[in-house]
């Protein structure tokens, strides 16, 4: 770590990027630049995130930012990062501030309207963090009115069960799904399956009526539907013990996929930042207690990218984080709590950074002696820390000193 790591001296978004000109030859060619995060609503993965986002936008030529938002409704949010047009900005900007990414998302704009040169926003998730199918459904069933008006009936009928859990996010609209009546849940299953094969079928009469484009993120839109609805059968098995190992495997690689298809879908030359935890970039298996419960969303991009696919970690030697603790008395089935958490484990890469004295830093892991990294197996995440090799997994990890916990997350009740 000590003789690889490149001091940075601030987070601070708007400072000067000399600093960071080390990571202008850490990143090389890569097409696609993960960067995690170790807790979700941490300011100072957020802020350092701005940074390196800027870096690479003005000095690397990136042109895109990839985040843990909504296909879907990441449509609506990149014209409004871009110009605003023909989009409700309060909406818009209240539903990222919800979730802690408001003050990003607006640091994007900036970036966008001061930099004269468009970085566009890209939404890879399913719609309302797994909490509602109706944001994909609901413009379904317009581009179907033009298109394929036999399939209105069913649509129709999925929309009508999918209103009844819709929330906030997976942890409290999977207890509102498992209320349904197995009938119900196995009748919008069946739906989604149907009008998804039929739109695969009937894809050349579709794209004659419409357009390519207009039919491709429509079936994308079905796509997150239907896996949105298999999530909610997975995080229910999750919440009853009842569920089959490795499921959440689903979400992961549709959000791989959407990276995918943003890419086939932008300039040949374009490159793209991608924002996600760490335990969804990480090529490795994510595994509890020796359990396999995803296979992530880095390894599929891995696998499907190679070496244009360059994962860096986030992470902070505080002591303290935040943890996401299930309650249904809140919109979104949990709360966000500032949690205290004992000194780094040794193996850990917090504790080597502490080691090695960095207190914020950025460490090229491929740089670093095999026999050193090859201790390192394990890194924080919440409160607990991820097993796994940690070279294997990621490219380069960020150390910040600090974890300041969001303020105001409406998820939270706060």
């Amino acid at each position: 770590m000590r003789d690889n790591v490149v001091h940075l001296r601030t987070p601070d978004p708007d400072a000067p990027l000399d600093d960071l000109e080390p990571l202008r030859e850490i990143v090389g060619d890569a097409r696609v630049v993960a960067l995690g995060e170790s807790a979700h609503f941490i300011r100072e993965f957020t802020q350092a995130r701005q940074r390196i986002l800027r870096f690479l936008v003005e000095r690397c030529g990136f042109s895109a930012f990839a985040f843990e938002y909504g296909f879907s409704e990441g449509f609506a949010l990149d014209r409004w990062v871009r110009d605003g047009a023909d989009v409700d900005l309060t909406e818009v900007s209240e539903a990222a501030s919800a979730w802690g990414s408001g003050d990003l998302m607006r640091f994007l704009r900036g970036l966008t309207t001061g930099s004269g040169r468009p970085v566009h926003f890209a939404g890879i998730d399913f719609p309302e963090a797994g909490g509602s199918l109706l944001p994909a459904l609901i413009p379904l069933a317009e581009y179907l009115r033009g298109v394929d008006a036999d399939a209105l009936p069913s649509i129709d009928a999925a929309i009508a069960t999918a209103e009844r859990f819709a929330t906030a996010s997976a942890a409290s609209a999977a207890p509102a799904w498992a209320q349904l009546e197995t009938a119900e849940q196995d009748a919008l299953t069946a739906t989604l399956a149907r009008l998804l094969l039929r739109f695969r079928g009937l894809g050349p009469l579709y794209v004659e009526r419409g357009t390519l484009y207009d039919y491709d993120v429509a079936l994308r839109r079905l796509e997150a539907a239907a896996c949105g609805d298999y999530m909610l059968r997975a995080m229910n098995g999750l919440f009853t013990g009842t569920g089959l190992p490795a499921d959440m495997s689903v979400r992961d690689r549709y959000m791989a996929d959407s990276v995918g298809w943003h890419l086939e879908h932008a300039d040949p030359d374009t490159r793209l930042v991608l924002a996600a935890h760490n335990n969804h970039i990480q090529r490795t298996p994510v595994s509890y207690g020796g359990v396999l419960t995803t296979l992530p969303m880095g390894l599929h991009l891995d696998r499907a990218l190679g070496t244009a696919y360059l994962p860096i970690a986030l992470t902070s030697t505080a002591d303290h984080t935040a943890e996401m603790r299930l309650d249904s008395s809140t919109a979104a089935g949990f709360t966000v709590v500032d949690t205290p958490i004992p000194p780094p484990e040794p193996g850990s890469v917090e504790a080597a950074m502490l080691e090695a004295g960095v207190r914020f830093g950025l460490v090229d892991l491929r740089r670093a002696p095999v026999a050193a990294v090859e201790r390192l197996d394990r890194i924080r995440s919440q409160s607990g820390y991820m097993h796994t090799p940690v070279a294997d997994a990621f490219d380069a990890v960020l150390a910040v000193p600090d974890a300041t916990v969001e303020e105001g997350l409406a998820i939270s009740g706060r």
